[in-house]
């Protein structure tokens, strides 16, 4: 992917917005940043015990949703990130984001941040690059030991997924002109959508997610980061066989009152591995872990750690 160099801590000031959500600054200070080929990728850490729990976020937001997440985890080590073209990395334009290049960057930040045996915890987008890592995993080219994975409430079956009209509109032939329409108010309208009735976005959550998206301009190249369900589609037989015949534990765990990545979703999931462990989580949405973080990630290490 091109040559990588250490981490560094970049003060906001050089050449970096200000933020003014609290708590998204202070998830900004806690972090670093790495030197890729391809940009900056903001990576945060913490230490403890084996193995470390890479966490892996979803489309459109960032490493900032497992931030309730991180106390629950059991005193273990962990890694997180955002996702080149998300939250506090750079977001490059033009540039073809694909979910192949989100794996290399993976493969960085672990090399980088972790050391000994990893297990994996992935939401909606980091799903589909969790399964390029099985995929590597199964080819023995994955340059880190992946242990065990569990995926939540991602559509890696697309067939199957109910797609928000905003996602078929940006992934269309209108989607540079629908990205230029993105506003603050209709994206928490959308945003908002995806949380249970029980579980409602908070005014301070959506905010917070409303200035991660448009920091560096970020609200104006989703058209560009949504091309990832292309992909979806075009490696679906690497990606599927990938659930189907990785040797290691692999399980789901999933809010069932999700309007986009449904049941139907989890369903094949299962039919592709009947084995699977499945914790169900019922009355929460698509992003159960913002929504119950004590709930989802006790579900999450019941399935990851032994």
């Amino acid at each position: 992917m091109g040559r990588m160099s250490g981490p560094s801590r970049i003060p906001a000031r050089q050449g970096r917005e200000e933020v003014k959500s609290p708590n998204v600054r202070d998830w900004r200070d806690g972090g670093r940043w790495l030197h890729t080929a391809v940009g900056k990728v903001f990576i945060r850490s913490g230490p403890g015990r084996a193995p470390a729990v890479l966490l892996l976020h979803g489309y459109p937001s960032s490493s900032f949703d497992f931030r309730a997440v991180l106390p629950h985890l059991a005193d273990h080590a962990w890694v997180t990130m955002d996702f080149l073209g998300f939250g506090l990395s750079d977001k490059p334009r033009p540039h073809r984001y694909s979910l192949l290049e989100q794996a290399d960057l993976v493969q960085a930040v672990v090399a980088q941040a972790a050391t000994g045996p990893v297990v994996v915890l992935a939401h909606d987008m980091g799903t589909s690059v969790t399964t390029e890592l099985l995929a590597r995993d199964l080819e023995g080219r994955l340059p880190f030991d992946l242990q065990r994975a569990v995926l939540s409430n991602g559509s890696v079956i697309l067939a199957r997924a109910s797609l928000r009209p905003i996602q078929q509109v940006l992934r269309g032939p209108l989607g540079p002109v629908a990205a230029r329409l993105v506003s603050r108010g209709g994206f928490k309208r959308g945003f908002g959508r995806l949380f249970s009735a029980d579980h409602p976005l908070s005014a301070e959550e959506a905010e917070a997610q409303w200035e991660l998206l448009s920091y560096n301009d970020g609200n104006r190249i989703p058209h560009l980061l949504i091309s990832y369900l292309e992909e979806r589609e075009r490696y679906a037989q690497r990606w599927h066989g990938a659930v189907r015949d990785w040797p290691k534990p692999l399980g789901f765990v999933w809010g069932l009152g999700d309007p986009v990545a449904t049941t139907n979703v989890l369903d094949g999931l299962r039919e592709l591995r009947p084995g699977a462990a499945v914790v169900e989580l019922a009355g929460l949405g698509h992003y159960p872990h913002v929504e119950d973080p004590k709930a989802y990630t006790e579900a999450a290490l019941s399935l990851l750690v032994e």
